[in-house]
């Protein structure tokens, strides 16, 4: 089993060769893929602060994709002061198509 943990967008993931990933919208940002450890065969490979010899090749499926609804519910005590809003996050879908 062959895997690796990037950051991207400065969120960590835990990736394999195949996966599809929702990380927060690119937007017009460039693609910065940071790959800080990978597993295989050979054993474990841990960048210090990222691994250098390590490549991450990465296609964008879709640019913008809307999740799931998300409900936001706030108040203050003992002043009958209740607030709910709720919000959809974009993100992009990536696929992870080789890790070598």
């Amino acid at each position: 089993m062959k895997y690796a943990v990037v950051k991207i967008k400065g969120q960590q993931y835990r990736v394999s060769e195949g996966d599809e990933i929702l990380v927060d919208k690119l937007g017009t940002d460039k693609l910065d893929v940071r790959i800080l450890l990978v597993v295989d065969e050979k054993g474990v490979k841990i960048g210090k602060p990222e691994v250098k010899d390590a490549k991450v090749k990465i296609k964008i499926i879709s640019e913008e994709e809307k999740g799931k609804k998300l409900y936001v519910q706030t108040f203050k005590a003992k002043s009958r002061y209740r607030r709910k809003i709720g919000f959809r996050p974009v993100y992009s879908r990536l696929l992870i198509e080789k890790i070598s």
